[in-house]
């Protein structure tokens, strides 16, 4: 039976922030019920931002213990990108290069 992905959900403290974030540098909104659920389109999947559990809304916030890591293809060149980026305000570390990867 052939699957495909139509949506990445990712479970997050503050949705509002990210929407923000996401809807004015690359996707645009699809759905929202506001501080809790919004849904982008990124083009071949939605991204879905999804409130924690109220059990994890107090917890101490560890930013170095997520494991999600999405990849996007850049239309543009990934240096001008990131240099846009940056001037927005945008906190980035710094390309890193891959033999064989342009």
């Amino acid at each position: 039976m052939p699957l495909s992905t139509i949506r990445l959900m990712h479970y997050v403290r503050d949705v509002s922030l990210l929407k923000r974030f996401y809807q004015k540098h690359f996707f645009d909104l699809v759905e929202e019920i506001l501080d809790e659920w919004v849904v982008l389109d990124t083009g071949q999947i939605e991204l879905a931002l999804h409130r924690i559990g109220m059990p994890w809304r107090n917890q101490p916030l560890n930013r170095s213990s997520s494991n999600l890591k999405m990849v996007f293809t850049v239309k543009s060149g990934l240096p001008e990108l990131r240099t846009s980026l940056l001037s927005a305000g945008v906190v980035m570390g710094y390309l890193k290069p891959y033999d064989g990867f342009p």
